[in-house]
């Protein structure tokens, strides 16, 4: 037996307990006659004494271990005369009798502290190391909590968690598809699946009325902080539902998640906005409500002035900033650079300071008068001591961009708090948008998308006016989750294959098996994924879901620590029928 016990658990009653223990060498600290060593697993830290009073050769083969070795020690609880009360087990150290080396270590290239000295990339491409420190391995114990309390929920609701394949046929949901060649079928590949999606409704129709799945889900495409190529999803679906009762069976995962997690409790139902209130007030289809600031379009009133810019805009959009009159003009030209950045893409940035006194004072006086000005405090219910900032263009372009500036505001003005969380459930998106350079028609969500029943007469003629029967969940400005009643209807289903501009023949051809078994009794169905890595961020009140992912890709969808994607052998390439360019 290497231990008797792991390294935060012993506390003042083991006290003259004789115990094995093992771990890494966090720090040592020799103090003369003595040597104090923390002794660390993914548990705790245990501190050892090694006196050269009692055993001078022991004491020596302490002093000459370094970081991160890994030992195994024997020895005597003591009560410690110093007491760290920051310490599971600050109130006991162990007289060590016996030590082995079971590996020595070379220095590691950063220190294993909860605040490092090594750079982000350099702890990825030591990730194995990164993982020994508390911080990430918190992050990945609460991920394991939440897994565990999902599948705990679901089960007592009945629902089965079925796998579903990972070579799967490439079909279009929206991003790019990751392929593997097929060895024994030339120049033939499969898919690796953005989503069981097709599968979770074959599910559906062979009977499992309550299905998920806490699901690795591949998407080839840009990364940022709430991406990775290869992402985990809970992926869910009912049979025998509408709407409402996907969202209630859903919402309840989520209070007890955050009951469980966070011991927070949501006691009234989550709000509902519907896609178009959510981008009129907030310029975004995942809303943080957890602050006003909303958008006002005051287009009508800067018309007839002269001013180009707004004259020429669809439209001209407005935020109030509380108290905030005193910006100065250095404030003001980083939040115009700011605008600016290919990111966000606004032309300008146009500012109304509303004095104390009741003037206005704006970058824009050449051309509107006070009487102008005051008009336009009025629409945004500014205040003497606000700040009003002004974005113009498209309109669609435009929300967005003040979305993003109202979000950056609220961060930078403290708006919000840590553990304030404020979930929306958005619905009545469009179920179909167009391309802004080819003009096709998009599904917003996925092709398998019902239509609201009140608008599925439209479908034919006036595509852009349909509903999706859809909802997504956002919590403060994160889309964590997003689900629709799907069509189980062949002909419905041909008929949005058309609207999206496949031939019978294509359709036929990417979706064939799905449309087949709609043929034999399909129930109507509809379900829900959440985004699990999202999930496991929100509740860690971090940004980035590459800290709660063992093993994630950087920006470039590379793993520096196994230096992947890699070329492979040209014999490997030859088995599988593959020639390659460059």
């Amino acid at each position: 037996m290497y231990r008797t016990h792991n390294n935060g658990i012993l506390n003042i009653s083991n006290v003259s307990q004789k115990v094995k223990l093992c771990g890494w060498i966090q720090k040592s600290r020799d103090l003369g006659g003595m040597t104090f060593i923390d002794l660390r697993d993914r548990y705790g830290i245990t501190q050892l004494v090694f006196n050269e009073q009692i055993d001078l050769e022991l004491c020596n083969k302490a002093r000459n271990m370094g970081r991160e070795w890994v030992i195994s020690i024997e020895g005597e609880v003591k009560e410690r005369s110093n007491k760290n009360p920051n310490l599971k087990t600050g109130e006991i150290e162990i007289e060590v009798s016996y030590l082995h080396i079971l590996k020595a270590s070379k220095t590691p290239p950063f220190t294993i502290e909860d605040e490092s000295d090594g750079g982000e990339e350099l702890r990825m491409k030591y990730r194995f190391l990164d993982l020994r420190r508390n911080p990430v391995q918190e992050n990945l114990k609460l991920r394991h909590r939440i897994g565990l309390e999902t599948r705990k929920y679901l089960d007592q609701l009945s629902f089965m968690e079925i796998e579903t394949p990972y070579l799967i046929k490439s079909t279009p949901e929206g991003a790019r598809d990751f392929v593997v060649p097929s060895r024994m079928n030339p120049t033939e590949f499969y898919a690796l699946p953005q989503s069981p999606q097709t599968f979770k409704q074959l599910l559906m129709v062979s009977g499992y009325d309550r299905y998920f799945q806490i699901v690795k889900c591949f998407r080839d495409e840009d990364l940022r902080a709430d991406r990775q190529p290869e992402f985990t999803q809970i992926d869910c679906e009912m049979a025998f539902v509408e709407q409402e009762d996907v969202i209630q069976t859903f919402e309840g995962l989520i209070k007890h998640l955050f009951k469980t997690e966070k011991n927070i409790s949501f006691n009234n139902s989550f709000p509902k906005i519907s896609y178009s209130e959510a981008m009129h007030r907030f310029g975004s289809d995942k809303p943080d409500i957890r602050f006003g600031m909303e958008l006002n379009y005051i287009k009508p009133l800067t018309n007839g002035a002269g001013f180009k810019v707004f004259d020429d805009a669809e439209e001209v959009i407005a935020i109030a900033l509380k108290n905030c009159a005193d910006y100065s003009r250095k404030k003001l030209d980083a939040l115009t650079n700011w605008v600016k950045r290919p990111q966000i893409g606004a032309k300008g940035l146009i500012y109304v300071k509303c004095n104390e006194d009741g003037s206005f004072k704006s970058s824009v006086d050449k051309f509107y008068s006070q009487e102008y000005l005051r008009k336009w405090a009025n629409e945004c219910n500014a205040e003497d001591g606000d700040l009003i900032l002004v974005l113009s263009g498209n309109k669609s372009t435009t929300q967005k961009q003040m979305n993003e500036l109202r979000l950056k505001l609220g961060k930078d003005l403290n708006l919000f708090k840590e553990n304030d969380y404020k979930p929306i459930w958005v619905v009545d998106f469009p179920l179909v948008e167009k391309d802004e350079e080819s003009g096709a028609l998009h599904a917003m969500h996925h092709p398998f998308t019902s239509p609201k029943k009140e608008d599925a007469h439209l479908l034919n003629d006036s595509p852009e006016k349909v509903r999706a029967n859809a909802y997504d969940l956002a919590i403060n400005g994160v889309e964590v989750g997003g689900g629709s009643i799907r069509i189980h209807d062949r002909e419905l289903q041909e008929q949005l294959f058309t609207t999206l501009g496949f031939t019978k023949e294509e359709a036929e051809e990417q979706f064939g098996f799905l449309l087949n078994a709609f043929e034999y009794g399909a129930p109507p169905h509809g379900g829900i994924a959440f985004g699990f890595d999202r999930l496991c961020a929100l509740m860690g009140n971090k940004d980035n879901i590459r800290d709660f992912i063992a093993f994630p890709k950087n920006n470039s969808g590379r793993d520096v620590m196994i230096d992947a994607p890699a070329k492979i052998d040209d014999n490997q390439l030859k088995e599988l029928s593959i020639d390659t360019i460059g």
